[in-house]
């Protein structure tokens, strides 16, 4: 079924995800002009796809079960002085290729996939693209046979060290552009109720993992970009499963702890210009500091509008890293390290130019974020970059009839 209204009544109001943040008029509209035509070549090469699943690689290294997401720390090396290479050893930044990432890139795989196919549904209201997205989902999700549990137990093992860690959490990252893809495909009569109530429950229990397991509330508590990827996650799940309580606890975390804890007064951070990638987990913690301000925003409380007694606002991490966006050889004339891997492949179209924009209406981040490619090759960067379809998130579905 085609419901040729859908593009019209959901882009027509050009507003934010979050009602209270006031995008330019006409974004999202202009968004989906941009990438019109990338949105349907990709929709259609999701339609051609086996959806992967977890169970389809045997992951024998893991300490967990064939239904539990495995992964190896990317930075963990063999140990040249043992014969069996173990225990792994690490060299930060440096990311080893012969690593177990068939998990990783399965979740990824799905969630551009049903990004994708969400997108094509707001442009053309076809229900092909929704059928199709209930397949990856079902299969990823909910199928006994092929589904993931809802934990990252296993992730980024170090080999003959650790059979999991903390900084795993971070591998489901990308998920978080899944709940906004769904409030999409909710529209559409040919998304299954029983899917809908499948998929809260699994982003339930995948929260409440996080925010009672010892791996998990560590990496909440962790000091660096791994806690605001984690937040960024949990908000777009509690977002999802209505979770208010877990709203609120994300809320006052970034007001609280990571805001305060994490960036200076010019918007950097200090310890991503400490690592050996210092250029990446810059644009990284900008981009999801601007995604939970999209998220954890109310109609009564703007978070681009959050102020700290020393006067540090959100919009400090985008002001800070904009010019090494715009040029990214003023990064080393102002004395900041290059990338010990990846420094060719940054910037891409990053996240928190669109989101600024909406939010400041300044020309220069959308002129900035147009010039930027959309689907960089590096699977690296590709990686690090959360948001495949900023269309989900600029429209808003509840407009859409």
């Amino acid at each position: 079924m085609k419901n040729k209204t859908i593009l019209g009544l959901a882009l027509a109001v050009g507003t934010m995800l979050v009602s209270s943040l006031h995008a330019q008029p006409k974004l999202a509209e202009a968004v989906a002009r941009i990438d019109h035509d990338r949105i349907l070549r990709l929709a259609n090469q999701a339609l051609q796809l086996r959806p992967p699943a977890v169970t389809d690689h045997v992951a024998t290294n893991s300490a967990g079960g064939m239904h539990d997401f495995f992964s190896q720390a990317d930075y963990a090396w063999p140990n040249p002085t043992n014969a069996t290479g173990r225990p792994y050893f690490t060299r930060d930044g440096e990311s080893n290729p012969d690593t177990f990432s068939h998990h990783r890139m399965a979740m990824r795989d799905m969630k551009d996939a049903v990004a994708a196919l969400a997108a094509a549904y707001v442009l053309t209201g076809d229900d092909q693209y929704v059928r199709k997205s209930v397949e990856f989902l079902k299969i990823f999700f909910l199928d006994e046979t092929t589904r993931m549990n809802p934990h990252l137990q296993y992730a980024q093992a170090v080999l003959g060290a650790q059979t999991g860690n903390a900084y795993g959490v971070i591998d489901t990252l990308h998920l978080a552009e899944l709940p906004v893809a769904v409030r999409w495909l909710e529209k559409s009569p040919a998304f299954p109720p029983e899917v809908d109530q499948g998929l809260r429950k699994w982003f339930a229990d995948y929260s409440k993992w996080i925010i009672t397991s010892t791996n998990g509330v560590k990496e909440m508590n962790n000091a660096n970009n791994h806690s605001i990827a984690c937040f960024v996650q949990l908000a777009s799940f509690a977002t999802f499963t209505r979770d208010e309580k877990l709203l609120e606890l994300c809320r006052t975390r970034f007001k609280t702890v990571l805001l305060p804890g994490q960036m200076t007064n010019n918007g950097s951070f200090p310890r991503e210009l400490a690592r050996t990638k210092p250029y990446g987990y810059s644009i990284f913690q900008a981009d999801n500091l601007a995604i939970l301000c999209v998220l954890l925003s109310t109609p009564d409380e703007n978070f681009w509008k959050i102020k700290l007694p020393d006067g540090r606002t959100p919009k400090n991490a985008v002001d800070f890293i904009y010019p090494y966006l715009a040029d990214k050889h003023q990064w080393l004339a102002d004395g900041h390290n290059k990338d010990v891997m990846h420094w060719d492949n940054w910037p891409v179209r990053q996240p928190c130019l669109l989101f600024a924009y909406a939010e400041f209406g300044d020309e220069k981040y959308f002129d900035l974020w147009k010039k930027l490619a959309a689907d960089p090759a590096d699977l690296e960067i590709r990686r690090n970059v959360a948001i495949t379809q900023p269309l989900l998130w600029l429209a808003n579905p509840a407009d859409a009839k």
